[in-house]
Parts: structure tokens; sequence; C-alpha cells
């Protein structure tokens, strides 16, 4: 049943994309959002277990095409479909360009459906390369910015660096077993040397990396994202990322074989290191945004990375031959990112919501929490991205320190020094992820406009409300959530690990010995709480209101002038960080003739990428250096031509007879 509602899906996702080629924008939004809910309706169907084997028609290189999807597969692709397919039925809020925008969300829903269940190497590229292209000509399409062109560029640019390592791996591999079935990989693993494996998995890490925004390429981001709409970004940070994780995850724990007994852990620990770096600068560079879409970008980046830490984690412990705590450490990923996409999704759609209102992405006050619907969705999201309690993001987080917590069980200092620090580097990253949402909600939501709150559109806020609900329901029913995880744990790991981590509604890091929560018991215990203020709520209602005016140095103060801003916010951050953001701050004026009076006054800050100038802009130069001396070949005689190509031929000629 569930395959068959998958073809469905893809069917309706090919003709969505010929509507928007079309011109029949409804009919094209329709069939996108309709596809998504066949695709979770069949992920439901299909968990525990994973979907019967389907031989697709024709072949690929030679070889048959198979597609599954397995358990993993189905819970990230049903958590990833659920914003797509509120954002597909929003659609982007840009006036031109709906034409190109869903044939694109379309391209990358179908090229993420087959990352997630193609089980041939060749099939598995071409699949990765249509979410690429899905994802540009959907940001291409929308008419946010005009320098949208380089941006674009620039990600396909370290996407196709990304795939270069992938299409390299994969010919590896598939030299070894002598196929590109992934059955084939997984047979021949152990034939693999441990350099080879290495090797093979650093290559992984880079492909799968590169969409995953781990360091450098979480450059792309902001750029990217900051040029097209929170729907893009709600499909791209959801479903997308979820299937370069499932992909980066069935690679290093399927594909390649655990190292000899005694050898050190090489590739666990550069995955565990790179992803914690990775989480690190994410965050610290979302908290300097102004902007809803570039922030959650760099927060969607830090949130895969934090998911990465747990695949490196397990893929550590199952060195050691402890089979309970990997597979604790492989579902607590696959838990972060449910948690993620839909918290994600939800703030993409109100950044969509708040752009359709006030005319910008800019984070300033709007006076949309008195939307109650939107202001309740958001702030759930939020709070899931900042670790509050009750909802997902806080369970999924608790999870990943409890399992960093316990690396004391390795047996050697090395493994055991790693995730400790890894330990400091998450909770530095959690801190700062709750400042960050915090500005986030404060300013954009909470934040009262001095003129008049924002006018969100009832369907925005349905839709920020609903998803934000779910993950709230997803936090606080994960006891019943866990064992759709049942068939993923033990077709890896040998047997039901999900089975230890929750006892009831009491939550557990494989025994309740060592900590346990309980979010389902958080939600009957905080309304409870909540009487306290409340009695003193009613109480102080018996003593007259007071407002007074905040200090303003001594003057008048403007209510505008003196409230905090996205910048004075994030000022001291900036500040104490200087050695990593090293900012920058221009000031331009224009005077009358005299210079007395100024007229107008331009303040310009920012800050300065890390990889930017160290690694992207040499890069640049060395190619423009190559296109100034091979531009010496484009002469214009066409002797010269011909002479070219008379030595082309000789030399082919020599290599023949040799």
């Amino acid at each position: 049943m569930a395959n068959q509602l998958l073809l469905l899906c893809s069917i309706i996702w090919l003709a969505a994309a010929v509507a928007g080629l079309s011109g029949s924008i409804t009919i094209g939004r329709i069939l996108l959002a309709a596809g998504a809910a066949i695709g979770v309706l069949a992920t439901i169907i299909g968990l525990p277990a994973a979907t019967p084997a389907y031989m697709l028609p024709g072949q690929i290189m030679g070889e048959a095409i198979a597609f599954r999807l397995d358990p993993e597969a189905l819970w990230l692709l049903g958590f990833g479909l659920v914003p797509a397919g509120f954002a597909c039925a929003l659609m982007s809020p840009s006036e031109h360009g709906s034409q190109g925008w869903i044939f694109g969300a379309a391209v990358s829903l179908l090229g993420a459906l087959g990352v997630f269940g193609l089980q041939n190497g060749a099939a598995l590229i071409v699949a990765w390369e249509f979410m690429s292209l899905g994802g540009a000509v959907m940001i291409l399409s929308e008419n946010f910015d005009p320098s949208r062109g380089r941006t674009v560029l620039f990600m396909l640019a370290l996407l196709e660096v990304g795939a270069v390592a992938l299409i390299l791996a994969i010919a590896v591999l598939g030299l070894h077993a002598s196929s590109l079935g992934f059955t084939q990989f997984i047979h021949e693993a152990n034939a693999l040397s441990y350099g080879v494996v290495i090797g093979v998995g650093l290559l992984f890490l880079i492909g799968f990396g590169a969409k995953l925004g781990l360091l450098p390429f979480y450059e792309w981001f902001p750029g990217a994202y900051g040029s097209g709409s929170g729907a893009s970004a709600a499909i791209l940070s959801g479903v997308v990322l979820n299937a370069a994780f499932f992909a980066l995850s069935r690679a290093l724990m399927e594909w390649l074989p655990v190292g000899p007994d005694g050898a050190f852990p090489t590739l666990a620990i550069i995955v565990i290191v790179v992803a914690t770096v990775s989480a690190i600068l994410t965050i610290l560079y979302a908290f300097q945004q102004d902007d809803w879409r570039c922030l959650l970008s760099f927060s969607s980046a830090e949130n895969a990375s934090i998911a990465v830490v747990a695949l490196g984690a397990s893929m550590l412990f199952r060195s050691y031959q402890l089979p309970d705590l990997a597979g604790l450490a492989w579902t607590v990923a696959l838990l972060h990112l449910a948690g993620h996409a839909l918290a994600k999704g939800t703030l993409f759609i109100a950044a969509d919501g708040l752009r359709r209102a006030n005319g910008n992405y800019a984070i300033a006050y709007s006076g949309a929490g008195s939307h109650w619907l939107f202001g309740i969705g958001a702030v759930l999201a939020a709070m899931s991205l900042a670790a509050m309690p009750p909802v997902a993001g806080f369970v999924s987080e608790w999870y990943v320190f409890q399992t960093v917590f316990q690396g004391f069980n390795l047996p050697y200092l090395g493994g055991r020094l790693t995730l400790a620090l890894t330990g400091a580097g998450l909770a530095l990253t959690a801190a700062i992820a709750f400042a960050t949402f915090v500005k986030v909600i404060g300013l954009g939501v909470l934040g009262r406009d001095a003129k008049r709150p924002a006018p969100i559109q009832r369907s925005y806020s349905i839709s920020v409300g609903l998803i934000g609900l779910a993950v709230l329901a997803l936090g606080i029913g994960m006891p019943l959530w866990l064992p759709a995880l049942d068939g993923a744990t033990s077709r890896l790991f040998g047997h039901v690990v999900t089975n230890l981590m929750h006892d009831g509604p009491i939550l557990v890091p494989l025994t309740a010995k060592f900590a346990f929560i309980s979010p389902s018991l958080l939600m009957v215990v905080m309304p409870l709480l909540a009487l306290i203020p409340i009695a003193f709520v009613v109480l102080s209602r018996r003593r007259p209101v007071r407002r007074a005016p905040v200090w303003y140095g001594g003057l008048a103060p403007d209510p505008i002038r003196a409230s905090t801003t996205a910048l004075t916010f994030s000022n001291a951050m900036r500040t104490f960080y200087s050695f990593v953001y090293r900012p920058t701050a221009d000031t331009e004026q224009d005077a009358d003739a005299q210079g007395y009076f100024v007229r107008k006054l331009v303040f310009e800050h920012d800050v300065a990428p890390v990889f930017g100038p160290l690694l992207f802009q040499p890069a640049v130069r060395i190619v423009q250096a190559l296109a100034r001396t091979l531009r010496l070949l484009q002469s214009g005689h066409l002797n010269f031509y011909l002479g070219l190509i008379g030595i082309l031929l000789v030399l082919i000629l020599g290599l023949t007879l040799v």
C-alpha cells in the first residue's frame, strides 16, 4: 500500500511540474500540496517497517534500479513533507515567477524522494542533482534579490564540489563491489582496507555535508536562502535537508565497515569534530543576522550539525562494540531532525506571513503576536529550536547531551575526551541558540509595533499554528512516537533500541539510573506551576498600574528610537566574539554645501565570513588567472585552431601506437 501511494505521489508531482510550466498556477499548487499529503500518509502506513523493494522499469549503466524506503527514510520523509505541504499550498509570496517556483518545487521533491529510496549509486547521483536543480530554480524564479543569480551560482558551485566527491566515493565502492547496487556495497564492505574506509568516508562527509551545511559549505546558506522565500526555505531545510542526512547516515553506517579491533576510530572523531565546530560557527553567525531567512538558514545548518554530531557519536560507540549506545545516538539524530523540520518550517512560513504583511523579511517590531494562533505556533517552534521544554527540540537535545555524557563507557581516553569536549561545544551552541530565538520571537513576533499590528493573513495564522502544535505534539508524545523507529534500530543494530529509551511516559537514555525526563508529565505540571504567576496577577489587580518611560540618557525618550533592535540585541556578543566575527561598520552622510546640516545618514554593518577570504576568494582568483591565461588560445585565427587540432590528432595517434 505504501509503495502505491508513493507512486501516486510521484505522478502527482510530475503533473505539478507540467502544470507549472504550462502556467496553471492554482492546479500546480494543489497538486504539490496533495502529493505532500499523500507522501505523509504513505510514511504513516509504512512505518515501522520498510517498504517492499520495487524494481523500476529500465536500467542505468546496465544495472536494474530498485526502489525501497527504509524505516528511517520513511520517518525523515514524513516529517519533512509536513511543512513542505503547507509551503506548497501557500506558495511563494513573490509576485513573479510562480510557474518556475512550482516546477522547481516539484523537481526538488522528486529528487528528495529519489535520494530516500533509490538503491543504485548512479541513480542516487541523478536524484541528488535534481534536488540541487530544483532548489536553484525555486530561488531564481523569485524576484526578491537582484543579486540572486550570483548567490545561486555560489550555491551550485559548492554543491557541485560535493557532487564530485560523491561521484568519486561511489566509484571507489562500485569498483570494489563490481556493481553500483547498494546491496553489493554492503556485502563487499569488509573487503575495504582501513585507509580506503577513511578516505571514502571523508568524501561522503564532503559530498553530503555540502547540502547539510557543514563547514565550510554553510557559507552558501544565507545568500541562497536570503534570495528566496520562506516557502522555498521550508522545503530546503525540511525534506531536502533530511534527505541529505539520511544519505550520509546510510553511507557511513551501512556502506563502510567498522574499523579493525584496536584501530583508532579516526573517521568517527573527524565527523564529530567537524560537526561540533560547524554547529558553533553557524549559531554564532545566526545570532548576528537581522533577516528572518538568513538567521533561520544558519540555524538549519546548526541543527544539521547537531544531528551529525549524534551520527558521529553512534559511529564511535559502534567502533568499540557498544551497540545500545550506538543505537541511542543514531535514533537521537532522527528525532532531532524530525523536530527541526517541523519547527523550522513553521518559522519560515511565519516569515512569509510577515513578508506579506510588512513587505520585507527584517526582524523588527511587528505586533504579529496579537494574532493568537500565529503567535502560539511561532513561539512553540522557537521554543523547540531553543531547546525549551516540553517541545520536540528540548527532548532531542536532552537526548543528545545524555548521549555524549555517556562517553565514560568508552575504553580509551581519546574517545572519552572527544565526547567531553563535544558536550562543552554543544552547551555553548545551545546557549547561543536560546539567545538567538529570544531575539527572533521577542522582536519579530511579540514586539509591539508603535503604529499597528502586522495584518497577518488567516491562511498563514492557521498554518503556523497547526505546525507549531505539531511540534508540541511530537515533544509531549515522544514515548508514543519512538516505537515507529523499532524497525529502523533492529535492522541496523540487531535489536530494538527504542524500547530502552522510554519507560512508560518517562524518557531515559537506556537506563533511568543515569537520567530521566518526562515531557508528557511536564504538560500536567507546568499548568499547575502557572497558577502561581496567575495568582500574583489576580492579586495585583487591586493596585493601579503605573507606566513610566525607560531611562534615555536624561532626554525625552522616543519610543521607537529607544526600543531594542536586532543590532543592539546582538552587539554585545559581536564585540565579545570579535575575533570570529571581525565586524565592520560604515557610515555615510549627505550634508549641505557647508556641511552643517545632514540631509541623509546611512549606517551599514556586517560580519566577515570565516572561509570566504581564506578559501573561496583564493579559489576565485585562481580560476580567473587560468581564464586570463587560456584566453590566449582564443586568438581568432583559423590557422592557429587548425594547428591545435593537428597537434591533438598526433597525440591521439601516439597514444594508440603506445
